[in-house]
């Protein structure tokens, strides 16, 4: 999970640069487009030509439907906030994992952690910032974007074992890249990309197929309740983006809303390993 955390934050870094001088739709599309020339090979290599029709198994793609209208949400979101913002207010997304595990896998949760739930959608609202004109539409984005992505989590664990992961990731691009290029041409005009534009999303391409196969295989081997908190590793890698690439850094209540969802999770993580150490041994 820190792993796949790490890639969709350098991922969108560079999606976040491209979107500096092209659309956001466009953007998505092209770097879906870099995503398959990296990918088909590389998945060929592992041996999973004759697995490909998997790309489009009935809980596979309804997985990477709500991974498509998730990040369609949170595109535009990225291209008009802070990178530290847009993904802290997606840090709730492991608390509605947790609440959504314990309702559909009957994964108890207890009061404590019905708790820090509340206290991570506080933290998130402070990240958002509602004025009197209400919280910004793009705001409104990346909360969504928050919510879809805890239901592509929980649908991919509906997902055959013998489906492969690297199948999995290879279909989240081509469904985003056909709902990308059906945003585009509704509500885009065309803008011809420059070489830099290419090359930044050559690399997006590259780091997403990283975070859809290590995000989708953590959800896979481990509980839910370990694996969902390492989620806000998502807050300290876009911090550090934001800081070193971009020169942004969130404000003070900004900053005290992303230790109150981080904290709600590591005490989730230490909650865990305690009640494991008191589990007796027969």
């Amino acid at each position: 999970m820190v792993i796949a955390t790490c890639s969709y934050v350098i991922n969108d870094t560079l999606m976040k640069l491209a979107t500096e001088g092209l659309p956001p739709y466009q953007v998505l599309m092209l770097r879906g487009c870099a995503g398959l020339i990296w990918g088909l090979p590389l998945m060929l290599a592992l041996g999973y030509g004759r697995q490909l029709p998997l790309v489009f198994e009935r809980r596979v793609l309804a997985r990477n439907l709500a991974e498509t209208v998730a990040i369609l949400c949170y595109v535009v979101a990225l291209a008009n906030m802070p990178i530290a913002d847009a993904s802290a207010l997606g840090q709730i997304t492991p608390l509605l994992v947790l609440l959504g595990a314990s309702i559909l896998f009957r994964e108890r949760i207890g009061g404590v952690r019905m708790a820090l739930i509340g206290v991570g959608f506080i933290g998130a609202i402070m990240v958002a910032q509602p004025t009197m004109q209400g919280i910004s539409i793009y705001a409104v984005l990346a909360l969504a974007n928050a919510v879809l992505c805890a239901v592509r989590d929980l649908a991919g664990r509906r997902v055959a074992a013998e489906v492969p992961g690297m199948i999995v990731a290879m279909s989240a691009i081509i469904v985003v890249l056909l709902g990308a290029a059906a945003m585009h041409l509704l509500t885009e005009n065309w803008v011809v990309p420059q070489t830099r534009h290419l090359l930044l999303l050559a690399g997006a391409g590259l780091f997403l197929i990283f975070g859809h196969f290590f995000i989708f295989m953590a959800y896979r081997v481990g509980p839910t309740g370990v694996v969902a908190p390492f989620y806000y590793f998502f807050t300290f890698w876009a911090v550090l983006s934001g800081l070193v690439v971009f020169g942004q850094f969130p404000n003070l209540l900004a900053i005290s809303g992303i230790v109150l969802v981080v904290a709600a999770g590591l005490t989730i993580v230490v909650l865990d390993e305690r009640k494991r150490r008191l589990v007796p041994v027969a």
